[in-house]
């Protein structure tokens, strides 16, 4: 059991929430207040994707990353930043029997610098690495690529930054990498990890395969967990059951009950009540950075 949690909330990731939701924010003004009330509601962190304005689709350009940053860093609002780094390893083949040209409108494959270009400017305290490969959607020919030399690559440029690498773990074979990560230096103290559960593909979200996952950590690691869609809520409480940390957010579910639409803020209060009904504390960001070891950077 966790008894001091903290929350993560991921704000609008880059799936195709925008028409299922008007609560998902799309500009860098709406991001940046989505995730300003949830700072307020309770979250310690804040994990951001950035959207193009003009379509509602997930981008990584870095002057909208850059415009959310600063609208939360010149606020009165402290939160730690937690940005993506996930975008540019998009893949997705021509089709299940000419593979070949890739579809141009689906893939967005970069180098590891180009996909930390963001982080290298604005260097927030914790920027993600998807640890691998994996197809990442019920249907279609689209695979989420990271592979194992972008990987090490990413991690030697996120630990010179001094930045925080959390790593996203979706299923077990990912934890090898971790662990890889770990053995040749390219990480560094305390280990973070987020336990990405029910994504189609990856590791279901079922109690008996979640701790599985929880079992493999590293010794030392902290980690936090979500599942998404109606489980991510119930995943609140299994997380700091655990000995983890918590995250919610519109990037993985955008109801508060069945039919309900959800706000950001919504969201992280229901989680922090929850929590709270367990007799569990929710600490703020200044403890989060006392706990990894986070570097502020203005």
């Amino acid at each position: 059991m966790n008894w001091d949690v903290f929350i993560t909330c991921a704000v609008t990731g880059a799936g195709d929430t925008t028409g299922k939701s008007d609560k998902v924010p799309v500009t860098p003004k709406q991001i940046a207040d989505s995730a300003l009330d949830a700072a307020k509601a309770g979250a310690a962190v804040v994990h951001i994707h950035v959207r193009d304005p003009r379509t509602g689709k997930g981008t990584r350009d870095v002057e909208l990353y850059a415009e959310v940053v600063d609208r939360i860093r010149s606020s009165n609002t402290d939160v730690v930043l937690n940005l993506t780094a996930g975008m540019g390893g998009d893949m997705v083949l021509g089709g299940d029997e000419k593979v070949l040209p890739l579809d141009e409108i689906g893939t967005d494959m970069v180098g590891a610098t180009e996909r930390l270009e963001h982080v290298t400017r604005l260097l927030p305290e914790i920027c993600t690495l998807d640890c691998g490969t994996m197809n990442f959607s019920s249907g279609g020919d689209y695979i989420m690529v990271n592979t194992p030399s972008v990987l090490r690559a990413m991690a030697k440029q996120v630990q010179k930054l001094g930045v925080r690498a959390e790593l996203e773990v979706f299923d077990t074979g990912h934890l090898v990498m971790v662990k890889d990560l770990i053995a040749e230096g390219l990480l560094d103290d305390p280990i973070m990890i987020q336990l990405c559960m029910g994504i189609a593909y990856g590791a279901p979200d079922d109690p008996t395969t979640f701790m599985a996952m929880v079992n493999q950590l590293p010794p030392g690691a902290i980690f936090s967990a979500f599942s998404i869609s109606r489980m991510q809520l119930p995943f609140v409480a299994m997380a700091a059951l655990a000995g983890g940390n918590v995250r919610v957010g519109l990037e993985d579910n955008i109801y508060l009950s069945r039919g309900q639409l959800a706000s950001n803020a919504d969201l992280v209060e229901r989680a922090v009540k929850i929590l709270e009904n367990m007799n569990v504390n929710v600490i703020g960001p200044q403890d989060v950075r006392n706990k990894l070891k986070l570097t502020k950077h203005s």
